[in-house]
């Protein structure tokens, strides 16, 4: 972009703000539905002061995590979730954490890479803010009034 004339920089500005008003629009509507319906729902996203949802979105995150490696994943990026008809369950897991190698986001330039959860971090996240810690419970959730097998 260093070499683009303002023309240029200005019209990739215009289509970045529709894409990001398109995808905000997604967003919320998936959340309007699922408020609706009481679908249970946990949206994952990168966090940070600046950012849209943020800074304007109406819903609270329910669980910011300034740096994932402390639960097993190779990146620090702090990340934000919301709990949509449900609430993080906040269980502690002591437990030993397997050694990950530590990445960097500046030195990783393949974007789906950047974006992958290691499976030990995931599989912790689940058993911390999801799944209840009783382990008689753990094949059922509950959605509105209506128990489900998982």
């Amino acid at each position: 972009m260093k070499k683009w004339s303002i023309s240029q920089k200005l019209k990739y500005s215009i289509e970045k703000v529709e894409e990001m008003s398109k995808f905000y629009g997604l967003i919320s509507k998936l959340v309007v539905v699922c408020i609706e319906k009481q679908i249970p729902l946990i949206i994952e996203n990168p966090y940070s002061t600046q950012h849209f949802l943020t800074r304007y979105w109406p819903l609270q995150p329910g669980v910011i995590d300034n740096d994932r490696r402390i639960n097993g994943d190779s990146y620090k990026k702090p990340t934000q979730y919301w709990f949509i008809n449900c609430n993080p369950k906040m269980n502690i897991l002591f437990e030993p954490i397997q050694e990950v190698k530590f990445k960097t986001i500046k030195t990783e330039r393949n974007q789906v890479e950047r974006s992958m959860i290691q499976p030990q971090y995931a599989n912790r996240f689940l058993r911390q803010y999801v799944l209840p810690k009783n382990k008689n419970d753990l094949n059922v959730f509950t959605i509105g009034e209506e128990q489900c097998e998982i």
